[in-house]
Formats: C-alpha cells, structure tokens, sequence
C-alpha cells in the first residue's frame, strides 16, 4: 500500500494558490508545484498578474495610463513607468533605498495591493515532498530567518529527497549586518554566504563540513565556493557562493545562483523544487526561478516566504516593511516577469 502524504507543516490558512484581498485574488504565474506544460501556460500567468485590477489601481493612483500594445508591450511600460515612480533604489542595496513620502490613504493603497499581489502573507508549501529545497540568501536577517525556516519545514514533514541547497554570493556585509549577526552571537562573518554558512550551523547543529570545493579567482565576482554538510536525520545541506554572470559589471545576484547551482544538481525533468525567501520577495524571485529552472530543466517551482508569527531562533525582530518597501519589490516583479517573458 502506498504511504499516506504527510500533512503540510502549520502555517497560515490561507488559499494555498493565491493571495486574497477583499475579493480580489491575484495567482503567480505557474506557481505551486506544477512542471509548465508549454510556454503558453507561463504567459498566461503573467497576463494575469500584470493585468491585475491591484496593479491598475496602483498605476493610476501615481498617475499613470495604462499602456497599450500587447503583453511585451505591457511589460516595458511597467518597467517604464515603475523605473519613475517606484524605483527607490537607484542602484544601490535594498536597505540604501529612500522612503517616499506618502499620504495615508495611498500608503494603505499600496498596502492593500501589495497583499493582493502576493508579497505579504505567507503561504505554507503546496506539496508534502520536493526533490530539493532551495534557501535564497539575502540581507544578514534574513539569512538567518530563512535557513532557520527551511529547518523548521524539514522537521514538521515536508520532506527532500535531494539536497538543502543554500545559495549566495559573496557580497560583503554591511557594518549594520554585522552588528545584527553579533546580536545574534555570530561573529567572523564578512560576506553573505558567511551569513548563510552560519545559519546553516545555527539551525542544523551542525560544525563544520563534511566536504568542500571551490575557486578562488582572486575576485569575488569571478570566484566560487560549495560547503556540504551532513546533519543527522536530514538531507544534505550544500551552502554554496556563486560567480556572477557579468563579473565586469556586478555581483552575482539570485539568477546566477539558481543557474550555478543547477549546474551542480542533477535536475530531471518534472522535479519538484522549494524555494524559500521572505514573502515581499516572492513574486519577483519565483518567477526568476521559473526563467532560470523551470523553463530549461522543466522543474517545478513552489516558492514560498518564511512566516514571520513562526518564532525566531536567533531572537531577531522581524523588521517593518514600508510602502515605499513594496513598491520597490511590486517593480522587481514587474522586472522579472518582463525577463521571464523575454525569455520564453
């Protein structure tokens, strides 16, 4: 007889295909564990995710028209438009952006549609097994948050038949990173697969390595490494730091990543793959995941944010997500689903 499926691990009750707000419900694009059948499918997702009534409210309300042409058409003046009035970054990191000033009743406005679009509330996995799960690094915090999330989904039954795979680059830390790691009595860390490194160790009880592999190209943007740990009752945990595809121009950013790992795993066709980020990031990187995973390994993507009501082991506050936040990663959608498109 077949085994029963084990049951999701406890999390939020919401709908477990869309975000809901009001009424309004606003799918990702080709999400939650299925293998895209053809392109067509994908483009269909982003048709409806772009098109959305939230994202129409949005654009009017900062004073936008809506473009017209077909869906490339639609996506380069989102981008357009995005790159004027929700671009607060200007090249810099996430945390350097400026905060706009907003009136109350467009903050909520903004709010509000960043739920329906599905960066807010977490969703807890679609499937009860995946053949591996991938941990996204990400800002000191949340290198923690997130590794500590995906211990805790292996312990309350989702299960991997593969590998834990913990990506990053080595981006340096910030000193306002370091003083959040020596909070939480991390030390020595100097990059963000450092930050990884020791979250791996934090929340697998884990010391050191059972093998290692890299290159060291005497540049960060050239160089790689791969560490593979072995904690007892659960798979392999691989923390591994990849080169960027334009080492001239940038650090290797979450593409890159999934692209570099991918290289190392041997993906077939209609594997099942976890993504774990933080749910403002999850519309942008689940579809960066299906252009980089899905589309040329035709695997499937789950991509879910860890669940901020979840306690926190290195006793971190959870930090507050502005407007200004939300429009930053509603146009980091809007970007990726234009490349993704592109792509197809």
């Amino acid at each position: 007889m077949p085994e029963p499926p084990v049951p999701p691990p406890p999390g939020p009750t919401l709908p477990p295909r869309s975000t809901l707000v009001g009424t309004e419900t606003v799918p990702l694009p080709l999400a939650f564990g299925t293998p895209p059948a053809d392109p067509g499918a994908i483009v269909d997702g982003i048709a409806a995710w772009i098109g959305s009534a939230p994202l129409r409210g949005l654009v009017e309300r900062f004073g936008g028209r809506w473009p017209t042409g077909d869906l490339a058409a639609l996506l380069a003046g989102l981008d357009d438009f995005s790159a004027t009035h929700w671009d607060f970054r200007g090249g810099r990191e996430r945390p350097d952006a400026r905060e706009p000033a907003l009136d109350p009743s467009t903050a909520r406005l903004v709010r509000d549609a960043a739920t329906a679009l599905g960066l807010v509330r977490p969703a807890p996995p679609a499937l009860p097994r995946y053949a591996h799960l991938l941990v996204l690094g990400g800002l000191a915090h949340a290198c923690l948050r997130r590794v500590a999330y995906a211990a805790h989904l292996l312990r309350h039954g989702v299960g991997v038949a593969g590998e834990v795979a913990v990506l990053g680059s080595f981006r340096p830390l910030s000193e306002a990173e370091r003083s959040i790691l020596a909070d939480a009595d991390v030390v020595g860390a100097d990059t963000e697969v450092d930050a990884l490194d020791a979250a791996v160790r934090l929340a697998f009880g884990v010391t050191r390595p059972s093998e290692e592999d890299g290159v060291d190209a005497g540049h960060p943007h050239h160089s790689w490494s791969s560490r593979t740990y072995h904690p007892a009752g659960a798979p392999p945990v691989r923390v591994l730091a990849a080169p960027s595809s334009e080492p001239r121009r940038r650090r290797a950013h979450t593409a890159d990543t999934q692209r570099f790992w991918a290289g190392h795993a041997r993906l077939s066709p209609g594997d099942q793959l976890l993504l774990v980020t933080h749910p403002n990031y999850v519309p942008f990187q689940h579809c960066d995941a299906l252009r980089t995973l899905a589309v040329p390994y035709r695997a499937g993507i789950d991509t879910v944010g860890v669940d901020p009501a979840l306690p926190d082991p290195a006793r971190l506050p959870e930090p507050t997500l502005t407007p200004g936040r939300y429009l930053q990663e509603i146009r980091s959608a809007i970007r990726s689903m234009r490349a993704l498109h592109a792509a197809l």
